[in-house]
């Protein structure tokens, strides 16, 4: 990046943070580019990595706390050890020791057949929950094929707050058993003010033969 302007140059901190208004301009005379950073208010901090190998499941029990307002978790190639299983979540409230937070959620997907270009975009009560304690359904039906995975994006907001549900969002794309792709859309909310601490990731049947679990948390 080239120089810029001292006004704006006066607003970085030495980490890259901008943040209006914090500093003078004898601060940072001899700004002349902004080093490796974010905008204050959307960082997002890699806290944790996990790698399956033949795993029955993921868990992360650690680090989801009042630190960060939202998490956000990235599924890269999630194989599983079962044909055509689903990939699904449940929370917990006391470290994970027990995995059984009341949810409500709403499912809808987009397909489209790799051999006969068959399309369809619909609801899928079937993934659902109406107040249940079960896991729910991130992804399905996912492949167990050498090239056949899923990968997405899973968002829980402010697992922390005694005050309030605890929302979230996914949404996941596999390669189906079928031969789809098949693109998952979930939403919902835990139907609990207690805080929640840890999330268990699993295939409904069979291991997590592959892939890797990132958790970040987002300011």
């Amino acid at each position: 990046m080239g120089t810029i302007t001292r006004t704006f140059a006066n607003n970085i901190t030495t980490s890259g943070v901008f943040k209006p208004t914090a500093f003078n301009n004898a601060s940072f005379d001899n700004v002349t580019a902004v080093p490796e950073g974010v905008i204050e208010g959307g960082s997002m901090v890699l806290l944790s990595t996990q790698t399956a190998s033949a795993s029955a499941s993921i868990s992360f029990t650690t680090g989801i706390d009042s630190t960060y307002k939202e998490y956000m978790f990235i599924f890269n190639n999630i194989h599983p050890a079962t044909d055509g299983t689903s990939l699904q979540f449940n929370l917990s409230t006391d470290s994970g020791s027990n995995y059984n937070v009341t949810k409500t959620s709403s499912s809808f997907r987009a397909i489209h057949n790799e051999s006969d270009s068959s399309t369809d975009l619909s609801y899928v009560t079937a993934h659902d929950l109406a107040q249940e304690t079960g896991y729910q359904i991130l992804a399905i039906p996912v492949g167990s094929d050498a090239d056949q995975t899923a990968s997405g994006y899973f968002h829980l907001f402010e697992p922390s707050s005694t005050t309030f549900v605890k929302h979230f969002i996914s949404n996941f794309n596999n390669y189906s058993n079928s031969d789809y792709s098949v693109n998952d859309y979930i939403a919902g909310y835990a139907n609990t003010t207690s805080a929640i601490n840890a999330i268990d990731f699993k295939f409904a049947s069979g291991n997590i033969d592959a892939g890797t679990i990132q958790m970040f948390g987002i300011l």
